[in-house]
């Protein structure tokens, strides 16, 4: 590698909690993290939860000099909330929102009026083609009655299918966010296993921070107790992923993140912890691999064909309950459209002179709301329906693209005849986390 080019990357990740006028001391954590950015000078910024413009002008401004290139991610009603900054010239961007977020009459969540999004910035670090993602999906907000799982798993598919599509040609790829998945989750092993993106956590030789990588944790002043039951100390929920090329391959050298209280302040940066991985790039000296690993791809194949389908029977059930509140919705237009008849009956029988034109008015009234509400959410649920299908059909033909692959692979390393052994399945959770597993 050039000697101009850096030998390692720095790069943070953090939500921001930055609801305006409900998330507290909005103000003054914003200035705390601007702060924290341009003092420790990362290569790239990836933040999420910046919901307000004027609250990403506010620290474009403040960074101006430590982090030039910016990038701030528009949709939906409330916007993205993703915004990127950066020491290096940022050369393109793109942004896909997610087809499923979630549900508009679910006011308390209110995930379904944040554009929940995955932006994409391709960074030119001194001549290295860096695709940088930056996510946020939607929360879990119930480990045991999970309402939202479907939706989180299409967004994880939708999430894996841009970066395959959108990396091809990159030198390295970089994703970080607040995926909502446990790391062991389906969306999270989903997402992994098809992408080959790596852990920063699991990878990295140095690691300082919260007890097992947490990143959101009951030792923080502005967690909710509630969100972290049944886990007492924390959750693992924020991410930085990695991934190298021929051209270079990538390593994490330490991994840290903040550990709630900071150090001459009052209060935290935010409910989440922030997260800051050193990556070390180096030259990918030969590509292919020494040896015969018939074995191990046959063994990588299985067990992306094995997320696959349980990821798909996740949808299938989705599915199966979308069309059961299709069917409500049905009922409901029905049920309305037969009780607006009444007040137009009532109005044209000879006792109508006993009820009074504006009981029948706010009769009327209540049944064409009624009406309009059934007919929203028949639209809504239908919109689910086909992209909850769109999803299982896609799944459907990468499941067999896999069998394809799988067949080969077998069908190349069947045992020599000179009866040396087959090769032995390595396991599947060789190098994680023990807490992982």
């Amino acid at each position: 590698m050039p000697a101009e080019r850096p030998d390692t990357l720095r790069i943070f990740s953090l939500n921001c909690w930055g609801i305006r006028f409900f998330s507290q001391l909005c103000t003054e954590r914003y200035e705390m993290i601007g702060e924290l950015l341009g003092r420790e000078q990362h290569d790239v910024a990836l933040l999420q939860e910046v919901w307000s413009e004027r609250d990403f002008l506010f620290l474009k401004r403040k960074l101006s000099s430590s982090h030039p290139y910016t990038h701030y991610f528009k949709s939906r009603v409330i916007g993205s909330g993703l915004a990127v900054f950066s020491k290096h010239r940022i050369q393109d961007a793109l942004l896909h929102q997610y087809s499923l977020n979630g549900y508009p009459y679910m006011l308390h969540h209110g995930d379904w009026f944040g554009g929940k999004a995955v932006g994409l910035v391709i960074v030119d670090i001194f001549g290295l083609k860096a695709h940088v993602y930056v996510t946020h999906l939607h929360a879990e907000y119930s480990r045991a009655q999970d309402e939202y799982l479907p939706h989180r798993t299409v967004q994880s598919w939708e999430l894996l299918q841009f970066v395959r599509h959108t990396s091809c040609g990159a030198d390295l790829v970089v994703l970080g966010g607040d995926l909502n998945m446990h790391p062991q989750d389906l969306g999270n092993r989903l997402l992994r296993s098809q992408t080959g993106l790596r852990d920063c956590y699991t990878e990295t030789d140095t690691f300082d921070g919260c007890e097992d990588g947490h990143t959101l944790i009951a030792n923080n002043h502005f967690s909710k107790k509630q969100d972290l039951i049944p886990f007492e100390k924390g959750i693992r929920i924020d991410y930085i992923l990695m991934k190298g090329s021929q051209r270079v391959s990538m390593k994490c050298e330490s991994l840290s993140t903040t550990k709630g209280p900071v150090a001459d302040k009052p209060f935290p940066y935010s409910d989440h912890e922030a997260l800051t991985a050193k990556l070390a790039l180096l030259r990918s000296e030969d590509s292919r691999q020494l040896g015969d690993s018939n074995a191990e791809d046959v063994l990588a194949v299985s067990e992306q064909m094995d997320v696959v389908a349980e990821a798909c029977a996740v949808v299938k059930e989705g599915l199966c309950k979308t069309e059961a509140l299709l069917d409500k919705a049905r009922h409901l237009m029905f049920s309305a459209l037969l009780l607006l008849l009444l007040p137009l009956a009532l109005a044209f029988l000879p006792c109508s002179c006993s009820c009074s034109f504006s009981t029948l008015g706010l009769l009327g009234a209540v049944c064409m709301s009624l009406l309009v509400s059934g007919a929203l959410l028949y639209l809504l649920f239908t919109t689910h329906i086909k992209v909850l299908k769109e999803t299982e059909d896609q799944m459907m033909l990468t499941s067999n693209d896999l069998q394809t692959k799988l067949t080969r692979c077998q069908l190349s390393g069947s045992p020599s005849s000179d009866g040396s052994p087959e090769l032995q399945p390595l396991s599947p959770f060789k190098g994680r986390n023990k807490s992982e597993l």
